[in-house]
C-alpha cells in the first residue's frame, strides 16, 4: 500500500485543544466555549451502533450552534469525536474490510454531508482496541492491527472528501498513557501500532492522566509530571506513570514530537483512604470519593478550611487532604497545568488539550495557564 498522506495542517501552527461534552450542554451551552483561546474543539462523544455512527438526539443543535462559533472564530477546527470510555462496537466496526468501509461512511455521511458544515476532521477515541478498557466491552487480539487499518479507511476518505471541497479534513487519536488499565499492568504499545498511526494521523491527543487513579487500591496522583519515588509500584511501572514517562515512551515507539499534543485533566479524582499517614498519599483506599472538576474543588474543597493542600515536589501536583473523614484528592490547579504546557513546548510537541473544558472556572483560570507558553 502505498503511504497514506495527512491533511497536511501546517506544524508549526501549535495545537490548544479542548474536548467539549455534549451532555454538559444544559449547564455549559457551546456558546461559552472560550473559543477565541482554543484551535481545536473535540465534541464528544458519537457513539457506534449496529456497525455506524450514531448520535445523541440533541446533537444536531450542538452542531448548528458549535458551526455559529466557528462563523465568529474562522481559526477554530472542529472535530467529531467517536467512541470515548464504555464505549463498545469498535471492535466489530474494524474487523473487516466492508465492516471498516460501512463504519466509515456512516460517519462521513452523518457528519460531512450535514448542510450546517460544523466539521473539519474525526477524533478517534477507542478504548482500548486488545485489552485495557472497561469490562464487557468486545475485544479482540486482532484489534491492534484493525484500528491501524480503520484509521487509514478514515484518512483515505477524508483525504478524498477533503480534496474535492477544497480543504483539509483532519484526523486525530486520543490515546492512552500509563501502564496500568483495569487489567492491571497495561502497554498502549499492546493496543496500538504508534508509529504506523502516528504517520496516518495528523496528530495524536495523548491522555496524560488517570494514571491508575481509578484502578489502584492505593491513593495516588492523577497526572504526575515526573516519578514519585514513594510511590507503591515497580519501579518501570512508576517511571511510565508520569506524564514525562508517557512522553518518552511515545517517542521511543516512533512517534514524532510534532506529532504529540499533551493532555491535562480539569477535573480531580479522590478516595477515602484508610489512614492519614501521608497526609493521605499512597494509603489504602476505602471507597471512592467523587471530587468534581475544578470549578467545584475551587469554589468548595479550597474554601472549605476541613481541606489542607499539598505540593509533590516531584510530580509537580497538589493534593487535598481533609483528615476528619480521611478524603483524599488529587488534582492539577493553574500551576500545575501551566509546568505541563511549559513542558509541552520546551519538548517540541505539537500543543496541549483538556479534558475538558466545562470543569474550568468562570475565569478560565486553568485554560489560561494552558495556553499562555504558547501566546494565545
Amino acid at each position: 500500500m502505498a503511504a497514506l498522506g495527512c491533511s497536511r495542517e501546517a506544524t508549526a501552527t501549535p495545537v490548544i485543544g479542548a474536548y467539549y461534552p455534549g451532555y454538559a450542554a444544559p449547564r455549559y451551552p457551546v456558546t461559552r466555549i472560550p473559543a477565541d483561546r482554543l484551535t481545536h474543539v473535540f465534541y464528544a462523544f458519537a457513539r457506534i451502533h449496529d456497525g455506524q455512527c450514531a448520535t445523541d438526539p440533541t446533537a444536531d443543535l450542538h452542531f448548528y450552534e458549535l458551526a455559529q462559533l466557528k462563523r465568529q472564530y474562522p481559526h477554530l477546527r472542529a472535530l467529531i469525536s467517536i467512541g470515548g470510555w464504555e464505549a463498545g462496537g469498535f471492535s466489530d466496526a474494524a474487523l473487516t474490510q466492508a465492516s471498516r468501509e460501512r463504519f466509515v461512511a456512516s460517519c462521513l455521511a452523518m457528519f460531512f454531508d450535514h448542510p450546517q458544515n460544523t466539521f473539519d476532521g474525526v477524533d478517534l477515541d477507542w478504548e482500548y482496541p486488545v485489552s485495557g478498557g472497561p469490562p464487557g466491552i468486545t475485544a479482540r487480539p486482532e484489534d491492534r492491527r484493525n484500528m491501524t487499518l480503520l484509521a487509514q479507511e478514515f484518512r483515505r476518505r477524508l483525504d478524498a472528501l477533503g480534496k474535492a471541497r477544497g480543504r483539509p479534513l483532519l484526523l486525530t487519536a486520543a490515546l492512552p498513557a500509563g501502564r496500568l488499565q483495569f487489567g492491571g499492568a497495561y502497554d498502549p504499545a499492546n493496543s496500538f501500532e504508534l508509529k504506523a498511526l502516528a504517520r496516518t494521523l495528523d496528530f495524536i491527543n495523548l491522555m496524560t492522566y488517570d494514571m491508575g487513579t481509578g484502578v489502584l487500591r492505593v491513593s495516588g496522583l492523577n497526572a504526575p509530571l515526573r516519578e514519585d519515588p514513594a510511590a507503591p509500584l515497580a519501579p518501570p511501572l512508576r517511571r511510565a506513570n508520569t506524564v514525562e514517562g508517557a512522553i518518552d515512551d511515545y517517542l521511543r515507539r516512533g512517534v514524532p514530537a510534532d506529532k504529540l499534543v499533551l493532555g491535562v485533566p480539569f477535573y480531580g479524582r479522590g478516595a477515602r483512604v484508610a489512614s492519614d499517614a501521608g497526609n493521605g498519599l499512597h494509603q489504602p483506599t476505602v471507597a471512592p470519593y467523587e471530587a468534581g472538576d475544578w470549578r467545584t474543588i475551587r469554589s468548595t474543597l479550597l474554601t472549605d478550611p476541613n481541606w489542607r493542600r499539598y505540593w509533590h515536589p516531584d510530580a509537580q501536583s497538589p493534593w487535598l487532604f481533609e483528615p476528619k473523614e480521611k478524603l483524599f484528592v488529587s488534582y492539577e490547579d493553574p500551576r500545575s497545568i501551566g509546568i505541563r504546557a511549559k513542558l509541552a513546548k520546551a519538548r517540541g510537541l505539537r500543543g496541549v488539550f483538556m479534558w475538558e473544558v466545562t470543569g474550568d472556572d468562570d475565569q478560565h483560570s486553568l485554560l489560561r495557564a494552558m495556553t499562555q507558553p504558547f501566546g494565545r
